[in-house]
């Protein structure tokens, strides 16, 4: 069943429900957005809260954190951008018309998209809008970017040469069931992915072997290639919506409504394994170390061996949904729509994980397969 562990510091500051969490690149830094229209900034080191970003007239949807400046978009219909040393508000991005729910810093480009039905492109550093991305029917709700340096060969690119300003491609997931890949430079659509029959909730993108992943209300994941938008794998066993997708060598985690999380083998699509456990929806999870940490609409985060599936410990403490998780330095790191971050020490199971998998790996030569299960348990 797994042990239960309690929070070795629980932050209260916030008057609101966090909606995100995001780490500093340095992992320095943590920044928290809330239903209470701030922001707040917390060191690692200490866990003591460092800054406190007010001025949005609504609530925060999203943020993310780099080293010097810390980001956020709100129901207010803009991005804000601050020192994180200072606490000023730097920059102020103005131009959507309805509530920004996601950003996405890449390079010297600021991402964002909207319910507005647009994507749009920022230059970080003057405050302006580079491009606006419209095409999509309804809401856009995820988004990714890659150059095609990263995907395409060079006669390949030879054959873009309306695009040869810029190489950056956006990838946009919508309400409308579509996924869109756009140029940068130009605003063009370059791809819709069509296939989803529900709204696209999450992607993740691996640029090196040139392949998307999309999860969806459909309760489907999809795999594309992204140069030229076949569809190459539908991954069907979930029984409800794919809220949250992670990719560990070429291993794609799926958390969904049916309350599991699965994992898949991308090169086959076999299903190798499901977590179970959950008395609500999967809303968040992360890798770290063999182990699959997982957050929950049933206010509880778990840790389960990524390998046997077995639940090693049970995080107990919050009240509502936990709604996003980050690990740093063996602390796991839990943001809720009770208004609190809570901060747990991981280094006992981490520790014990690595001895699991020290013995699988000197078991798993000599032992017949189907007593590999055990040895994990």
């Amino acid at each position: 069943m797994g042990n239960s562990g309690s929070a070795v510091k629980v932050c209260t500051d916030h008057q609101g429900g966090i909606n995100w969490l995001s780490l500093s690149p340095d992992g320095q830094r943590l920044l928290t957005g809330s239903e209470d229209g701030t922001a707040r900034l917390w060191s690692t080191a200490d866990s003591q809260c460092h800054g406190h970003f007010q001025g949005h007239e609504s609530y925060i949807t999203f943020c993310h954190l780099e080293n010097e400046a810390a980001f956020t978009c709100s129901a207010d219909h803009t991005i804000r951008k601050w020192d994180v040393v200072t606490g000023q508000c730097l920059a102020i991005y103005r131009g959507h018309t309805s509530i920004v729910n996601r950003i996405l810093v890449a390079k010297d480009y600021l991402f964002s998209g909207s319910y507005d039905r647009t994507a749009r492109c920022w230059s970080v550093d003057k405050e302006k809008q580079i491009q606006e991305f419209r095409g999509h029917r309804n809401c856009v709700l995820t988004l990714a970017h890659y150059s095609s340096r990263d995907v395409l060969e060079e006669e390949e690119e030879e054959e873009e040469e309306e695009e040869k300003v810029s190489r950056d491609l956006l990838v946009t997931g919508s309400t409308d069931c579509t996924v869109k890949v756009w140029w940068v430079s130009s605003g063009r659509c370059y791809q819709t992915l069509l296939g989803h029959t529900g709204a696209v909730l999450c992607l993740i993108l691996d640029a090196p072997n040139r392949e998307l992943f999309s999860g969806s209300t459909d309760y489907t994941i999809r795999t594309w290639n992204i140069v030229t938008g076949e569809q190459l794998k539908v991954f069907k066993e979930h029984q409800g919506s794919v809220i949250c997708l992670e990719l560990v060598n070429r291993h794609l985690y799926s958390g969904s409504a049916d309350r599991t999380v699965k994992c898949w083998f991308v090169d086959t699509g076999e299903r190798i394994q499901t977590y179970k456990a959950h008395k609500h929806s999967v809303s968040t999870l992360k890798y770290h170390a063999g182990i699959l940490f997982t957050g929950s609409g049933d206010a509880c985060a778990r840790a389960f061996n990524s390998r046997s599936g077995v639940l090693q410990k049970i995080f107990r403490g919050h009240k509502f949904i936990i709604n996003c998780i980050q690990i740093h330095n063996e602390l796991l790191y839990t943001a809720s729509h009770d208004g609190t971050l809570r901060i747990w020490d991981i280094r006992g199971i981490c520790k014990r994980n690595k001895r699991l998998s020290r013995l699988f790996n000197n078991k798993v030569g000599c032992m017949p397969s189907v007593a590999v299960q055990g040895v994990l348990q």
